[in-house]
């Protein structure tokens, strides 16, 4: 019992490490290439986690065969365009000056439901409202509105409104988190102030406290906090 712990720890660590060396994009975005490396790790790991009498190298040795192979990959797509387009594939213009464009649709096997389903959920209704619509390698739909669909500016409407900076969370779920706390320049005193201006006995009662660049506190108590 002890060795399938320790064996399913070390391969999880192993693939955790590997995953991390080839980069962020790669986690929240796969390429085709990426998703077969993903299955084929998941199939490798299993089977040393499993069977006991299989060396647990047996399993590492082709991960990390697999890994150094996909950062070779990327190295080479970063490098040749032609490379890219042949491992990764092309980029598809769907509509075009607010028409579909069918062959490419079908070239990708992507259905019209698929089409408005991703317009929907960017907010768009109107398939004429769209100058284009490209169908990027990892299954992503870019949307670029006509000019006059787009949101006005503020630059637009000659206002500057005040930049508030990035928010930090002071308080979160009850924790305090000190290194925030320090960074806006503060100390426990003055959390302890802007808690009792609120009628807050203890920051456990608090479920997310924030302050801005221009030191605005946005504050939410636990529901059910006396």
């Amino acid at each position: 019992m002890v060795i399938a712990f320790v064996r399913t720890i070390i391969l999880y660590l192993f693939i955790i490490a590997g995953i991390r060396l080839m980069g962020k994009r790669q986690v929240g975005e796969l390429e085709p290439s990426e998703l077969v490396l993903a299955l084929l790790i998941a199939d490798l790991a299993a089977v040393p986690m499993q069977d006991f009498g299989i060396p647990l190298l047996t399993g590492i040795i082709p991960i990390f065969t697999l890994l150094c192979i996909t950062m070779i990959l990327s190295v080479l797509t970063m490098k040749s365009v032609k490379f890219r387009a042949i491992v990764c594939g092309r980029p598809s213009i769907i509509v075009e000056n607010g028409k579909l464009c069918q062959q490419e649709m079908k070239k990708n096997r992507f259905t019209v439901d698929e089409l408005m389903e991703e317009l929907r959920m960017k907010g768009i209704t109107d398939i004429s409202t769209i100058k284009y619509a490209i169908l990027e390698t990892n299954g992503q739909i870019s949307v670029l509105p006509y000019t006059n669909q787009l949101p006005v500016t503020a630059e637009q409407m000659n206002v500057t409104p005040e930049d508030v900076g990035l928010p930090l969370v002071i308080i979160n779920d009850g924790r305090v988190l000190e290194h925030n706390l320090r960074t806006r320049g503060f100390d426990r005193n003055w959390l302890e102030k802007q808690l009792a201006q609120r009628k807050i006995r203890h920051s456990k009662d608090v479920f997310l406290l924030t302050v801005d660049e221009q030191n605005r506190v946005y504050f939410v108590a636990k529901e059910n906090a006396k």
